[in-house]
């Protein structure tokens, strides 16, 4: 069966959902039986997110092979239990910088370099990519931006010329665009999405299916009405409304029918869905026994995005638990040593987040020594796993000018430094440690306790590390080092081991962490939280509505 190509686009409005509705189908065609990846085309011209501020992107979500990306692959490997690669994510900085590399190789034999057919083809062929692989039957191509958008035009264009090329029995057009309701008219209005449906059209790419974003159901006057002037069948129009959960959006689909439509049109062959764990963890989610306050605390607390697979990774483990995972979030500028026992006296636990640079640093620290004097449990993720031993070097081992190289390059106990590969790199952008790296951990950690084995590998992106010529008095002072990369020595994980949870992870633990297969640091945190909150009296049942699947 020769692969099948399902594009994506959006219209009237960014920020419609085209990731979870990609993210959705792919479940619930690899519910089916298909080997399904996903694919996302941004249209901006940086080469990838991995310099962008947290406030313009979000967070960037890291692959095993170490490609900074958009934080939508994050949706599509937790919704998929899949793994991707720097091949799911393309932008419009690398497709052009691979154009004029090759450029300046001669690769083009000296012909005038234009965007069609070069760019676009250089498009195609990180699409065709993936379908060629020969490890997928079905590839799911979300493109970025909105319709009509300068910056998207290369691609529909791409689009378009792929959909003969690799023939049309072989490619889906979907659109998701919006139905907005007018309060002042009391009804829903379709001519956004005639205008939006028009405009792809007039680039060559008329949609097979459209998806209608809408707070409102739509009746089937309205179907009748978009379906008529948009070219496509009553039973194309697919009603994609407001969940409480994003995890609850691929049941939502299948109840409109999304998967069947795509099966028959691309004549794929299928098994019947098989959604029951993903209807039991929904379920969970729904209806947990309890509910726990964790604090997370960083300094784009403003703005939730920033740390979306940690947010995920808490539902994902709260499920596990039976419980409701409610984020207190603390901006780490507002934190003192004298304010921090008022702001956490009602969380079970405290996670500090990773982040970068200084600002907020001393608010993360007054976190760690909070957590550490109060046997609080205490979860640390890269920076905030750097500032757990910040501050036992300096309240703990005596060394009261211990910090970072990043925040002071002229500490006396830089505790924390530049890995010696890194201190003559100038550029910013793909030049940390990125990527899948082994983690060894001694037996008798908690670390091994929750992974339940010696050796497995997380993903990292980092520049600073444990000083490894300083760290000899943090395990003089108590503090265990109990994870290590074998390869080259470097602190992964550090733990108290009279405190009831206390660990730092140099890691992303958040990154893998999938609806099947939580991330077990995570799960034991939240148990851990668990009982401290019933020790100290600040778990809360909480009621739910059952889940109905159509």
């Amino acid at each position: 069966m020769a692969t099948k190509y399902i594009f994506v686009t959006g219209g009237v409005t960014s920020s419609l959902g085209k990731g979870i509705i990609c993210a959705s189908l792919g479940r619930l065609l690899v519910a089916r039986g298909l080997r399904v990846t996903v694919q996302k085309l941004d249209p901006y011209i940086n080469v990838d997110p991995g310099t962008m501020n947290p406030y313009e992107h979000g967070e960037v979500y890291v692959t095993e092979d170490g490609a900074e990306t958009d934080l939508d692959l994050g949706h599509y490997e937790r919704f998929l239990d899949i793994r991707t690669s720097q091949e799911n994510n393309v932008t419009t900085g690398r497709v052009y910088n691979d154009v004029i590399s090759k450029e300046r190789q001669g690769a083009y034999l000296g012909k005038t370099v234009q965007v069609i057919p070069h760019i676009t083809d250089e498009i195609k062929s990180h699409t065709l990519a993936l379908g060629e692989s020969g490890d997928y039957d079905v590839v799911i191509v979300e493109i970025g931006g909105t319709v009509g958008d300068i910056e998207s035009l290369p691609y529909i264009e791409a689009v378009r010329q792929l959909r003969y090329d690799v023939g049309r029995e072989n490619t889906l057009s979907i659109h998701l665009t919006l139905v907005p309701y007018l309060s002042a008219a009391r009804e829903l209005k379709t001519k956004p999405t005639q205008h939006s449906v028009k405009t792809l059209s007039e680039s060559g790419l008329q949609p097979d299916i459209i998806v209608a974003r809408s707070e409102h159901e739509l009746d089937d006057t309205i179907r009748n009405k978009i379906a008529q002037f948009c070219n496509v069948e009553y039973d194309d129009v697919i009603a994609s409304l407001d969940a409480e959960s994003i995890y609850e959006v691929p049941l939502l689909m299948q109840g409109e029918g999304l998967d069947e439509r795509v099966i028959n049109k691309l004549n794929l062959k299928s098994t019947e869905p098989d959604l029951e764990r993903w209807i039991g963890f929904v379920e969970a989610v729904r209806n947990p026994s309890t509910e726990i306050n964790i604090a997370l605390v960083g300094k784009y607390v403003e703005h939730h995005d920033a740390y979306k697979s940690i947010v995920e990774a808490f539902i994902h483990a709260g499920a596990v638990n039976d419980c409701s995972v409610n984020i207190k979030w603390i901006q780490s500028d507002d934190l003192t040593k004298e304010n921090v026992g008022e702001k956490l006296k009602e969380v079970s636990g405290v996670l500090v987040a990773p982040g970068f640079g200084g600002r907020g640093i001393e608010g993360k620290l007054a976190a760690a020594q909070h957590s550490r004097e109060n046997d609080i449990p205490y979860f640390g993720i890269c920076l905030g796993m750097q500032c757990a031993v910040i501050e036992y070097a300096r309240n703990v081992c005596g060394w009261e000018d211990a910090n970072s190289t990043e925040f002071d390059e002229d500490s006396e106990y830089p505790i924390i430094d530049l890995m010696p590969d890194q201190k003559n790199i100038e550029d910013k952008g793909g030049t940390m440690r990125l990527g899948l790296y082994d983690c060894k951990v001694k037996t008798d950690s908690r670390a091994h306790q929750a992974y339940g084995k010696e050796l497995f590998q997380e993903r990292h992106r980092h520049r600073y590390e444990v000083n490894n010529n300083l760290r000899y008095k943090l395990v003089e002072e108590g503090m265990n080092l109990t994870g290590f990369n074998p390869e080259r020595d470097l602190v992964e994980i550090v733990e108290l081991p009279d405190h009831p949870w206390f660990v730092g992870v140099q890691f992303h633990p958040e990154l893998c962490s999938t609806v099947n297969n939580p991330q077990p640091l995570f799960v034991d945190f939240v148990k851990a939280s668990l009982k401290y909150g019933k020790q100290h009296e600040l778990n809360f049942p909480v009621n739910g509505d059952k889940v109905t699947v159509k």
